[in-house]
């Protein structure tokens, strides 16, 4: 009887066990951010006044997964308070994650649909989440990963209608077609190395639909992370060829390294340098570095002075510390020295562009709920002026506080 009993109760818990398999979750995630913009981006002429708004970001999130299947579809809405009528339907709703991926043994998936593409520290292909809307890509993406190894391949093909002639395409993205592979080796616990290399070739159309043409850029380079004991190291460098919308030949290169250092629940220590190629005027070859889809604030400073491609290169010579004040509040502050990597010919300035002060504070309330608020200061050069035609001698400062609740509303197996 007992051993009846027993093959009974085993029976059950199989049976439980292989019903919940499947996991069904939905999460939220409201951002709200206030900012005072007193010369953010962009130098301040004389006679423009500061400007006061609030972004909103508000995202919906259903996810389902099971041994070999995970679907994700996220909905968000975007704006600033009051940018349209109560009488007009939204035009800020989007879906920023839509994808479905199997997976298949041993580390083996595919993924399709709409997914964000980051990497590493996301210097050339990242999520961008400090903007309302974030990066996402419309991809194709196979992958293996283990716990040394991780590859993946990934490919996009984009139109803007589906009856379009001869596939010519130069909007809403800012490419037609993308290849790619990034690698990673991470070598655990002996030696806590990580190597990442990174390949892509990015198309992108020129001319019109009956005379355009792809253009190609590839962007090749590798990332690495080394941490041991309480140092953290770090290095990247990529080197770009080909061509672009505006040059039929590019040769374009970026460096940086960080060195940090960690007191645990103390402080954490901080220095790095970073280098963009950029032109100097006298070469009509294009020599400045495009990060492409990088998330560009986490470098140059928080004010964003500095994203994209920038036409005579960037030296930042940075400076920072952590610390820990309690348990659940953080403290940042950050140095830039930034300067121009290059001197422009038929322009009588200097390299040194200006100095950059951030400071940033977060603190979490709830296990889902976390206040931010940070506060940066510009002091230009007259190389600034020329390269933006402002007035560097004008009190240029930024300040913003930001609300991110983050809760998960849902979750269920079966």
């Amino acid at each position: 009887m007992r051993i009846k009993l027993t093959l009974l109760l085993t029976f059950l818990s199989l049976s439980v066990s292989a019903q919940r398999e499947n996991l069904f979750t939905i999460d939220a995630q409201v951002r709200t951010r206030g900012e005072y913009d007193n010369g953010a981006h962009h130098l301040r002429n004389e006679g423009v006044e500061p400007v006061l708004f609030v972004g909103n970001r508000t995202r919906l999130t259903l996810g389902y997964q099971r041994k070999n299947l995970e679907l994700r579809a996220s909905g968000q809405y975007t704006g600033i308070w009051g940018d349209e009528s109560q009488q007009k339907s939204s035009r800020h709703l989007s879906l920023n994650e839509a994808w479905g991926k199997l997976n298949f043994q041993p580390g083996i998936f595919v993924q399709l649909g709409r997914m964000p593409l980051a990497y590493d520290d996301e210097r050339i292909l990242g999520a961008s989440d400090w903007s309302l809307t974030g990066y996402w890509h419309d991809a194709l993406r196979v992958g293996f990963e283990n716990q040394t190894h991780q590859a993946h391949l990934f490919a996009t093909y984009l139109q803007d209608n589906d009856n379009t002639r001869g596939g010519y395409y130069t909007q809403p993205m800012p490419y037609k077609q993308m290849q790619g592979l990034w690698y990673h080796l991470q070598l655990l616990p002996e030696m806590p190395l990580g190597i990442s290399v990174t390949l892509l070739n990015t198309g992108t159309e020129s001319g019109t639909q009956k005379s355009g043409k792809t253009r190609w850029l590839q962007t090749m380079g590798g990332h690495l992370t080394f941490q041991p004991y309480h140092f953290n190291v770090a290095a990247s460098f990529y080197y770009q060829r080909g061509k672009d919308a505006t040059s039929d030949r590019v040769g374009a290169f970026m460096a940086s390294g960080r060195l940090g250092y960690e007191f645990p629940d103390i402080i954490s220590l901080r220095a790095g340098f970073d280098y963009f190629s950029g032109n100097d005027g006298l070469n009509a070859n294009q020599h400045a570095f495009n990060p492409l889809f990088g998330t560009g604030h986490n470098f140059f400073g928080a004010m964003d002075y500095f994203t994209g491609r920038i036409n005579f290169g960037l030296q930042d010579i940075t400076a920072g510390l952590t610390a820990h004040l309690t348990k659940d509040i953080t403290l940042d502050a950050d140095y830039h020295y930034l300067s121009m990597a290059e001197i422009v010919y038929g322009f009588d300035i200097d390299r040194p562009i200006g100095h950059e002060v951030d400071i940033k504070c977060d603190a979490r309330i709830f296990k889902d709920v976390t206040l931010q608020a940070g506060y940066s200061m510009m002091f230009g050069t007259p190389t600034l002026d020329v390269i933006q035609s402002g007035d560097h001698t004008r009190w240029h400062d930024w300040a913003w506080i930001s609300l991110n609740i983050n809760p998960r509303l849902f979750l269920t197996k079966w």
